[in-house]
């Protein structure tokens, strides 16, 4: 069964691959602003993200140091264009204490490479990030695999969309047993996990529609039925 279960999920990795191309996922110049990113997309579409994180660089702002420094209100309307932004100037004021706890220092490091994480293995980072106020598990994975690098694999609303409609799992699965769907049986591998997530939302957000889904287009459309 996890060998099928394996041919199965590779098998659609390979389709979607073919007809997509490489995704060169995360868009982002550092970790930090991938990190960044990871918090703004939450609720919100990635030209949102792309907005404000055009606003933060303008103010010289995306580095750990440079945005603790920055004052709140000028950070809010920064990060207004990508939607609920005192919400979220909270959540990255709690990571940017986090960074700076982990550093052991009394401010975040200067450090856009977020160097500082590197001694911390995989599972100690996931459980520190989802210990962070405002930071879930699909942010802290967004976080572990295209900020930091590690094999953590992402999940979201397109990859339950996906899978619930080839039969492959309920529709109301939750986070983690969806994660665990494919990390039981796929090889942990970071570039895998960065280029299958991305593809995922590729194939989700152009023919896996809420509503009504593409399917006659779509490259895993006549493997419903099979």
């Amino acid at each position: 069964m996890q060998h099928t279960r394996e041919n199965d999920l590779m098998h659609m990795y390979a389709r979607m691959l073919a007809h997509f191309g490489q995704s060169h996922w995360w868009p982002g110049e550092h970790p930090f602003e991938v990190a960044v990113g990871a918090i703004l997309t939450q609720n919100t579409m990635w030209r949102n993200v792309e907005k404000a994180l055009a606003l933060l660089r303008e103010a010289n702002a995306l580095s750990p140091l440079a945005m603790w420094n920055m004052p709140e209100r000028q950070l809010e309307e920064a990060i207004r264009p990508s939607g609920f932004f005192r919400q979220k100037t909270i959540k990255l004021r709690n990571l940017l204490c986090y960074f700076a706890e982990a550093a052991e220092q009394a401010a975040p490091p200067d450090d856009k490479e977020l160097t500082f994480l590197q001694y911390k293995d995989t599972e100690e980072l996931r459980e520190d990030l989802l210990g962070i106020r405002g930071v879930g598990p699909e942010t802290a994975d967004s976080i572990l695999l295209y900020a930091l690098g590690r094999p953590a694999f992402v999940v979201d609303a397109y990859t339950r969309r996906i899978y619930s409609r080839h039969g492959f799992l309920p529709d109301d699965v939750d986070y983690a047993e969806l994660r665990e769907f494919f990390t039981d049986v796929l090889p942990e591998d970071v570039a895998l996990f960065n280029e299958y997530h991305a593809l995922i939302v590729r194939t989700g957000n152009t023919y896996c529609k809420k509503g009504t889904p593409l399917c006659a287009a779509c490259p895993l459309g006549d493997l419903l039925n099979a």
